[in-house]
């Protein structure tokens, strides 16, 4: 493992993530960046306590699109809407009804600049398909192919 590599793997809280990431962008190096992005979404999931891998990925998917909303906004933004569905159903349960609604059609494209495609609700639910119903898996594939479809 590489030096940078290990020291973003040492992070230990969100904030660090995000002097590194400022701190990485300042010397040219995005992909570092991106790391610490990820590190970030990471410690927030472990913060709330997720009962199972999948639940893991889908509180960092949240954290990811408030990242979105944030940079979208000009100051920390969080997702009252899902966090509401959470709280309602559960943590998968506000995934599957996240990706039953009307897509945030700018979403994908601004986790792409992030270097979080990966990190979208759609991408999470054709992770773990046995987790949700069959409409929500074919609700997501087909949107994941729209976005990666050249045009």
């Amino acid at each position: 493992m590489s030096l940078m590599v290990e020291r973003v793997a040492n992070l230990k809280t969100p904030e660090e993530c995000a002097m590194f990431e400022r701190n990485v962008l300042e010397r040219g190096r995005p992909d570092l960046a991106v790391a610490a992005r990820k590190r970030a979404l990471e410690l927030r999931a472990q913060k709330y306590g997720a009962g199972s891998e999948p639940e893991r990925q889908c509180l960092e998917a949240v954290y990811a699109y408030e990242g979105v909303l944030s940079a979208r906004n000009g100051k920390a933004t969080r997702d009252l809407r899902t966090w509401q569905l959470i709280k309602r159903h559960g943590i998968i349960g506000a995934v599957e009804r996240t990706v039953n609604r009307d897509p945030d059609v700018t979403g994908y494209p601004a986790l792409c600049e992030l270097g979080l495609e990966d990190y979208a609700f759609e991408e999470v639910v054709v992770r773990h398909p046995d987790l949700f119903s069959a409409a929500s898996v074919e609700c997501s594939r087909t949107r994941i192919d729209g976005w990666k479809a050249p045009g």
